[in-house]
């Protein structure tokens, strides 16, 4: 499956990035990720596996990551993880509905009504 963009009112969410016009790189270090790039590339990896689906939660008008929020499926239901940059708990919060709804409408998971604050 391609990645999926997906607003989530204020915010925007997108695959992840690492490429010439836009990087995640710096971002994903701030959020504790110790191989930002490696972390990149296999979460696109997954999702073309269809075995973990990883957004960028953004700014809408500069595209940076403020966070990170993604669903592992596990057999018919899906564990919701996330983690923000500092300051922007607001912003992985309101992304949680918009996953949680993809996640049950387009991939027919139950999400577990649980959210795990890290990155996985």
């Amino acid at each position: 499956m391609q990645p999926v963009e997906i607003n989530a009112g204020t915010w925007y969410l997108r695959a992840l990035r690492a490429d010439d016009r836009i990087t995640d790189v710096p971002a994903l270090s701030l959020l504790g990720v110790d191989s930002p790039a490696d972390y990149v590339a296999s979460a696109n990896a997954d999702w073309d596996a269809e075995t973990r689906f990883v957004w960028a939660i953004c700014i809408p008008t500069t595209g940076e990551l403020i966070a990170v929020i993604g669903v592992t499926p596990d057999g018919s239901s899906g564990e919701l993880w996330g983690r923000a940059r500092e300051g922007y708990d607001e912003a992985l919060d309101a992304a949680t509905a918009a996953v949680s709804r993809f996640a049950e409408g387009a991939l027919g998971l139950i999400v577990a009504e649980h959210f795990t604050r890290t990155i996985r």
